[in-house]
C-alpha cells in the first residue's frame, strides 16, 4: 500500500499549511501564524493587499512571495502551488480572515493535495462560525453550517424549509443589507418564537450579540434598520426546532431558575434572560418580567 493511502504524505520536503487569521482583534493571531508568516516560502492569499497589512500590523517581516489566491483563480493558482509544494515549498493559505476553506478559498487545492498524497496541515485560530456558536446561548453539541443565505426571498425560504425540523442549531452567514429581510422569511417559515441569534462584528471594537425569537430579533433589526442602520459582518445562528418544541415543556419557575444560575456565574441579568428565552422559545420581555417578579417576591 502506498503511503498516500496510509495518510502519510508521499512528498514529505514540501507541505501546505492552512493558516487561521484574526476576525477582527489581531490580538487573537497566535505565535504559530505569526512564525509561519515570518517562515513560509509562498503565502497564498485571498487578497495579497490584506495579507501584507496583516504581516505588517503583527510586526512580522514575510520573506516569501505572496501570491493571490481567490475564488475567481483558484483552480490554476491551485496548480501553481501544487508544484510549489512538490518542490520542497512550505504553502501557507490564508484567507482575509478566519479559517480558510470555511466559504472562503482553499478546498479545491486541499483536496488536489490530499489526492496527490502531498503534506496538508492546519494552523487553528479563529472561526466567525464557532465564536458565533458559542456566544448564542444555544445548543452545541450538534450543529450544521450552512455557508451564505441564497439572496432571493423564494430561494431563502426554501433553505429555511430545509430545517424547519432540524434537531441541530445551524449557523449561517448573511449580509447586513439583507439582514431585516432574511429574519422575516426566518419567522414566517420557521415561526415566530424559533430561537436566533445575530452576531455582529465579533472580536471587533462594536461587537455586538442579539438573542431572542424570530419575532423579537426581527423587531430588534428593523428598528436598526430604520434608524443608524446595520453594519459589519453578520453570523445568523438558528437554534434547534427541538428548542421551540421544549419550550411547552419548561415552566415559567424553571426558566427563572435558569436565569438564576447563570447570572450567579457572572452573566449579566439581560444577556442571561436573552440566552434562557432563545433556548426555550420564550419571550424576553415575558421572562424579565417574571424574574423581575420573583425577586421581589
Amino acid at each position: 500500500m502506498a503511503p498516500s493511502e496510509l495518510g502519510r504524505p508521499a512528498h514529505p520536503s514540501g507541505r501546505i499549511v492552512l493558516a487561521a487569521t484574526p476576525i477582527g482583534n489581531l490580538g487573537d493571531a497566535s505565535a504559530r501564524l505569526r512564525d509561519l508568516l515570518a517562515e513560509a516560502d509562498v503565502i497564498a492569499a485571498e487578497d495579497t493587499r490584506t495579507a501584507r497589512h496583516l504581516c505588517q500590523a503583527l510586526g512580522v517581516s514575510a520573506t516569501g512571495r505572496f501570491l493571490a489566491h481567490h475564488e475567481h483563480n483558484e483552480e490554476a493558482s491551485a496548480r501553481g502551488l501544487l508544484e510549489q509544494v512538490r518542490a520542497g515549498a512550505t504553502v501557507a493559505v490564508v484567507s482575509d480572515a478566519g479559517m480558510p476553506t470555511v466559504s472562503d478559498p482553499g478546498y479545491r487545492l486541499v483536496a488536489a493535495a490530499v489526492a496527490e498524497g502531498l503534506d496538508v496541515t492546519c494552523a487553528p485560530g479563529p472561526s466567525a462560525v464557532t465564536t458565533a456558536l458559542a456566544l448564542s446561548g444555544m445548543p452545541t453539541d450538534r450543529f450544521a453550517f450552512d455557508g451564505f443565505l441564497p439572496r432571493k426571498d423564494g430561494d431563502r425560504r426554501r433553505r429555511f424549509e430545509e430545517i424547519r425540523t432540524d434537531p441541530r442549531t445551524v449557523v449561517y452567514f448573511e449580509s447586513p443589507q439583507r439582514l431585516t429581510d432574511a429574519l422575516a422569511v426566518l419567522a414566517e417559515t420557521l415561526g415566530a418564537q424559533r430561537p436566533v441569534c445575530v452576531a455582529r462584528e465579533l472580536t471587533k471594537l462594536h461587537e455586538e450579540v442579539v438573542r431572542g425569537t424570530a419575532e423579537e430579533v426581527l423587531a430588534w433589526a428593523r428598528e436598526r434598520a430604520a434608524g443608524e442602520g446595520i453594519r459589519g459582518e453578520i453570523v445568523l445562528v438558528v437554534g434547534p426546532a427541538s428548542a421551540t418544541e421544549g419550550a411547552e415543556e419548561v415552566s415559567e419557575a424553571d426558566a427563572v431558575a435558569e436565569v438564576g444560575v447563570l447570572v450567579a456565574s457572572g452573566t449579566r441579568l439581560k444577556e442571561a434572560v436573552a440566552a434562557v428565552a432563545g433556548a426555550h422559545g420564550l419571550r424576553n420581555r415575558d421572562l424579565y418580567q417574571a424574574v423581575l417578579a420573583d425577586r421581589a417576591g
